[in-house]
Parts: C-alpha cells; structure tokens; sequence
C-alpha cells in the first residue's frame, strides 16, 4: 500500500494533466511561430506544417485529457510521451535542415 491520501493522487493527476496542457500550448505556439518564420524560405508549405503542428497539438490535448480526466488514471505505457518525443525530434530536424539549406542558397 502506498499510504497516500486520495486527495494527492487527485493533485498529482491535475497537475498532470495541467502539464500535457502546456506541452500542447507550446507546441502549438511553436507551430506558429515556424509559419511565420519559415514563410520566406519556403513559401506556403510554411503554413501546411503550421497546420499540421495545431493538428499535433490538439490531438496532445485531447488524448491528455481523456487519459487523465475522472477519478482513475490510465496507464497504458509511455506511448503518448514518446510520440510527442519522436515528433518533436523529427519536425525540429527538419527545421534545422530548411534554415541551413536557406543558409545555403544565400551564400
């Protein structure tokens, strides 16, 4: 038994919960921001990933809160902390690739 009171496992999920909400804030944040940056080096495929990033963080909210809304939380693994991980890594690499290859043609 693990001695804890139910009120902190209620604490413990809200504030969990309350974090998945600012990784989806952020990463929507950070999806705008890159349209923004990114429009004059590639154009309007700026804004599809722009989109594509709302989309990502919208889906992060939703599963976020499904998963650690009510009174039981569901652990199924660390799927959601690793999709989030592997995009996150995969959408930064390819910003890095855009800006050097704009660097490029600029010199």
């Amino acid at each position: 038994m693990s001695g804890r009171a139910p009120r902190e496992q209620g604490l413990a999920l809200e504030r969990t919960r309350l974090a998945w909400r600012r990784t989806g804030l952020g990463l929507a944040a950070g999806s705008v921001a890159a349209g923004r940056l990114l429009q004059e080096l590639v154009g309007p495929v700026a804004w599809v990933v722009t989109v594509l990033g709302l989309v990502a963080a919208a889906l992060v909210v939703r599963v976020a809160l499904r998963r650690y809304t009510g009174g039981a939380w569901r652990t199924a693994g660390g799927g959601l902390v690793a999709a989030v991980a592997v995009g996150s890594a995969v959408v930064g690499t390819v910003a890095l690739l855009v800006v050097l290859a704009g660097q490029a043609r600029l010199v």
